[in-house]
């Protein structure tokens, strides 16, 4: 069972207990947030478009950190322009909590009850 999630203008495949490193989310150490799932795949069972509003994605961020130092180099020749530049990304680490289709195994047990309360009335 897995999920493709979208977070930070990125898409990231995901399992349960999986951790990733993210860009930076506004939320603190140890909160638990929601991810914006774009596919869901549990075996045959394929859930995209309209249905992801049943599936849920909830990880737990564990850390903030920064990225490695980028450095940038900007050189133009015979023109005496010379410019040298860094930059380091700010960063969450997160790990993946669960990943659940929130009506399929409810629907299937709540029908069986509602039909013995019709038969019975």
């Amino acid at each position: 069972m897995y999920a493709i999630v979208k977070t930070g203008g990125k898409q990231y495949r995901v399992q349960e207990g999986e951790k990733l490193l993210i860009e930076r989310l506004p939320d603190a150490d140890g909160a638990s947030v929601s991810l914006t799932p774009l596919l869901y795949v549990n075996g045959d069972q394929v859930v995209d478009g309209e249905d992801l509003a049943k599936v849920q994605v909830a990880a737990t961020i564990i850390a903030h950190e920064r990225g490695p130092k980028l450095r940038i180099v900007k050189f133009k020749p015979k023109r005496g322009y010379k410019r040298r530049n860094g930059h380091r990304q700010e960063l969450t680490r997160i790990e993946i909590n669960n990943i659940k289709l929130a009506g399929a195994a409810r629907s299937s047990k709540a029908k069986p009850a509602a039909e013995e309360t019709e038969d019975g009335a």
